[in-house]
Parts: C-alpha cells; structure tokens; sequence
C-alpha cells in the first residue's frame, strides 16, 4: 500500500481502492482508479481536498465518453462526481446546471421547459463538466455558445468562479486548467424559440442515430477536425474505412469512430488510432490530432 492511502481523511461519500474503471468506460475496457473518490457533496469535496497529503496526483472523470483508459490504470486518486451534482434548477432562462448532469438530459429539461437553443446538447454523450473543459459540440453549435459562469474548485480546495469571457474557449478546447474540477454551471436558454425545440431534437436524435455508430462500444469522435477539413473525409480519402487492429476498428458507419468490435484491449485502440494518424499525414500532410483523452498507464 502506498504511505499516503493510510493518511488520507476521512469522507462521507465513496472512498475505494483498485476500482475497475473499464466498467465505467464507453469503450469498456481500461485498468483500475488506484483510488476511487466520489464526494457526498460539495462540502465533502472541499473538506477532503483541503486535507489531503501533499504531492498527491489527482484525475477527474465525468462519464468517460471520451476517455480511453490504459490497461494499467490510473494512479492516485480518481474523482468522480456523484448524485449531488446532478441537479438542474431553472428561473426564468437561465439554467443551473451540476457538473456531473449528463448533456442529453439537460437537452430534454430545456425541452420540457420550452426553452430553446440547447437541443445540440441531445447529441453529445458525455457530463456537462467534461463538456465544458473541452468545449463539446455538434451541428454547429458548441457549449461555449450557451455558457454563462461556471464554478470549479481547486485541487487545494479554494472555489472560484469564472466568467465565460475568462475560459478561453475555441474549437474543441478551453484554457480551463486540468487542476480545476468543474462543480456547476449556468446557461442561458432562448424563450419563446419560433420553431418545435421537440422536433428539432427529435431530428438531431435521428441523425446521430443514423449516421454513428451509437450501438457499438466507443468513445465519440477520435480525432479533432483540423483547420478547413473533416477528420472523417481525410479518414476516408487515406484509405482506414474498417481498417482494425486487434480487437478494435475504425467504424464502416462513421470513420472518425473506433468501436471496440472484438474484445479490443486500450492498447488495440490506441495503435489503431495512431496507425490512422500517419496514413492520413502519408496521404494528405496533415497530422490528426487525438478528440479521446489518453490517460494511465499501459
């Protein structure tokens, strides 16, 4: 046992050692947290940040939608939000949002509450944290396009608020530092829409159905696309359409998807992921970047 896992304070939430987190993971696959944390509430959160050894590594997860975790896992303690942060209270148009909410779900309470403006959200599959660090969207519309404030809370548990003007938000990415945990956000939705926001999210639903691989085991887009181009195009043109390695495969249906079609290991993932980068910089000079977050150890 590692010296700081018997000085580490005590919690009113969950507190676990070696926690399969492939069980958790889109992919389903991926090594252990060495430690599991999931806070009561804020104030558990911040007691437990505020005291824990020095030089201790953390890592945040959401719902893993676009998290690839190596096969050995992730060492120290991984946080991941619980029920407390899965609220919505809504006045008016503006909408409080936990950080641990799921996006498509928000996307349906705008729905019931008639306002508009945030049916793109029903389109992407992860926590409205994890979409805020990288700037999540689809369809045009991203998060940074809805965002108020946000509230996060340092590794040393001190709690800030930040304007969007402060986030740095640009495509897929924000300056939000990954010793932030987001805790909370604020939206503003749009009244009195002039089209269905039911239909609209009906038709965004259908078209995610139809053209991804959504019942398949996988992580979202694995690539960014770069400035003026498609991943999925330069994909496509360097000839990896159902290209595989191992256990997994760039997906027939989307091929800015790798699906885990066979028992794929993290690491089957991750080498077709970067056998696709150097065939499209082969084909084309551009170098894909990765859209799924690498994390542990292989």
């Amino acid at each position: 046992m590692a010296s700081w896992l018997a000085n580490l304070p005590p919690v009113r939430g969950l507190l676990q050692e070696k926690v399969n987190l492939g069980r958790k993971s889109w992919f389903g696959v991926g090594g252990p947290a060495e430690v599991l944390f999931v806070p009561e509430d804020m104030d558990d959160l911040v007691a437990f940040l505020r005291n824990i050894p020095d030089g201790v590594k953390f890592t945040i997860l959401g719902a893993t939608s676009n998290v690839l975790v190596r096969s050995g896992g992730i060492r120290g303690i991984v946080i991941i939000l619980g029920d407390w942060f899965k609220k919505i209270f809504i006045e008016n148009d503006i909408l409080e949002v936990g950080a641990a909410v799921h996006c498509a779900e928000l996307s349906m309470v705008a729905m019931d509450r008639e306002l508009g403006g945030l049916e793109f959200l029903s389109g992407i599959p992860g926590t409205i944290g994890g979409a805020i660090k990288m700037n999540a969207g689809c369809h045009g519309s991203e998060i940074a396009d809805i965002l108020m404030e946000c509230e996060a809370v340092t590794l040393s548990g001190q709690v800030k608020w930040f304007k969007i003007s402060e986030m740095g938000f640009a495509y897929r990415t924000s300056k939000i530092s990954n010793e932030l945990i987001v805790t909370r956000a604020w939206f503003r939705g749009i009244q009195d829409v002039d089209y269905s926001i039911a239909k609209k999210n009906k038709e965004l639903l259908s078209k995610r159905s139809d053209s991804q691989p959504i019942n398949m085991r996988t992580c979202g887009s694995a690539f960014k696309n770069p400035d003026g181009k498609k991943a999925w195009e330069l994909i496509e043109a360097a000839g990896c359409r159902g290209m595989r390695f191992g256990g997994a495969a760039i997906s027939d249906k989307h091929c800015n998807f790798i699906v885990n079609e066979n028992n794929a290991t993290p690491e089957d993932i991750e080498t077709l992921g970067e056998k696709v980068i150097e065939k499209v910089f082969e084909n084309s000079g551009i170098r894909l970047e990765w859209e799924i977050i690498r994390l542990g150890e292989k």
